[in-house]
């Protein structure tokens, strides 16, 4: 999978405040609708928020991958956000998350949702991708490092 296909600049946001995981998840989904407005916010805020009563989705060194199954999805789309300072977000190593990555795949998609979540792990456990993600200022700039990131692997 092409980043394109999951992931459009518009729904990149760098150095956004947030107070909290819940503001966070707000934010998210909001990005998610602005790139497909026949979404509805409300829905993905839920089904983020869903996934996260099950367990946290942090991952760990700032990082995390929200993700869920979304019914009036047809296809998978994603969202990143760079916040300008880490959020609690009950990570496995209780370091804030500043880094996010957010996930909805329709009902059905059981096997690219999983090798999608697999392909951002990965990424994510690349410490000099970790670096340049969180000290870039534009979101051109992370759209791009992302964009390398997927047209390598």
């Amino acid at each position: 999978m092409q980043l394109e296909e999951l992931l459009d600049p518009e729904r990149v946001a760098c150095s956004v405040h947030s107070a909290s995981k819940k503001r966070a998840l707000e934010e998210l989904s909001h990005l998610i609708v602005q790139g497909d407005p026949s979404l509805g916010q409300t829905e993905i805020f839920e089904c983020l928020v869903a996934r996260e009563r099950l367990g946290s989705t942090g991952l760990g060194k700032g990082v995390a991958i929200p993700h869920g199954r979304l019914k009036s999805g047809n296809k998978a789309i994603a969202a990143f956000l760079q916040l300008d300072q880490g959020v609690d977000f009950d990570a496995p190593d209780g370091q804030p998350v500043d880094l996010m990555c957010a996930l909805l795949v329709p009902p059905e998609s059981t096997e690219e949702h999983l090798e999608i979540l697999a392909k951002l792990s990965e990424m994510f456990r690349e410490p000099a991708i970790r670096e340049e993600l969180r000290t870039a200022q534009k979101t051109e700039d992370v759209y791009k490092i992302l964009d390398r990131f997927f047209s390598k692997h």
